[in-house]
């Protein structure tokens, strides 16, 4: 695999706390990694270091085998890059914006047209950015991180706040990238679905470390056999703790829709027991459901916290 980031026992601290510790990461060529953690995980710290805005406090990143110190023109001119927010000038429209990025790579009007039309922006050239939307200021930061044909593309939460036809917007435009260029990406998020959506290898990060990484499929295939039964019970005097503490699985409950889950590795012949054993406590289930493991679920179980807390 051709190495285009490189990253070897990086760390980062502020007053004392570790916002990266200790991380390795290797992309490689027309590779799409996601880093997946929840906020505060150190996933932006780690893409301002590979992107040269912060330095690691030790350890050492290479871009395309380059140390930044010395190499910033030509890595700068390989990399694209779209912050968690952009701040763009509201009075100048679509055009005018991009063709002022455009000019700081020596890019004409061409190329510029090129970009309006590949983030589908193409009929909203004279519109001031004032006036578009949240999804439209996404597509228009896109655009120009991928104004200088990058060979690097760093993207930190860019569907954050978006509605999901916005989010499925940026996903097309992303895909259509991954499918048709040689071009790494390399995505910071806390949406499960997205990464699992758009990237080949996934890092799972928490408190500044990577708790696993690997391909969707790879990290859970520990678990292939494992059920999830989510469920509500319809009203109940019994609590939630007395349930977790007899069951004869172990019962988990999200406090954010009070909804309960119990693994199963052998559903045929655990259901049963699970089902006779709330109907002793007189219990009923409103609603269940059956799922597979998510990356959320494996989030939870290294953490015990989930993904979007």
């Amino acid at each position: 695999m051709d190495r285009v980031i490189e990253a070897r026992e990086v760390y980062k601290f502020f007053k004392g706390v570790r916002a990266v510790d200790g991380v390795d990461l290797e992309i490689g060529k027309g590779e799409f990694a996601a880093l997946l953690g929840p906020n505060g995980a150190g996933k932006t710290t780690l893409v301002e270091m590979i992107e040269g805005i912060q330095k690691p406090d030790s350890g050492d990143i290479r871009i395309m085998g380059m140390p930044w110190k010395g190499n910033q023109e030509a890595i700068r001119n390989i990399i694209g890059l779209s912050l968690q927010e952009t701040r763009f000038m509201d009075k100048l429209n679509v055009w005018e914006t991009l063709r002022l990025f455009a000019s700081f790579f020596d890019l004409g009007g061409k190329r510029v047209r090129y970009i309006l039309e590949l983030v589908g922006l193409d009929g909203k050239h004279r519109a001031r950015v004032e006036n578009l939307s949240g999804g439209q200021r996404q597509r228009l930061a896109l655009g120009i991180a991928l104004l200088n044909s990058p060979k690097i593309l760093l993207l930190d939460e860019p569907t954050t706040g978006l509605d999901p036809n916005a989010r499925r917007e940026i996903w097309s435009i992303l895909l259509d990238l991954k499918n048709n260029t040689d071009t790494s990406l390399v995505l910071t998020t806390h949406y499960m679905e997205e990464a699992e959506k758009l990237c080949d290898h996934i890092l799972i990060i928490d408190r500044g470390k990577v708790l696993r990484e690997g391909g969707l499929e790879d990290l859970l295939a520990e678990d292939q056999k494992e059920k999830i039964i989510e469920f509500t019970l319809e009203d109940f005097s019994v609590s939630k703790q007395a349930i977790a503490a007899e069951a004869p699985f172990p019962v988990q409950w999200n406090r954010a829709n009070g909804r309960g889950a119990v693994r199963l590795d052998h559903i045929e012949s655990q259901l049963p027991v699970f089902l006779d054993f709330l109907r002793s406590r007189n219990l009923h289930m409103k609603n269940m459901e059956c799922r597979r493991k998510t990356l959320d679920d494996l989030f939870t179980e290294m953490t015990g916290r989930r993904l979007h807390e």
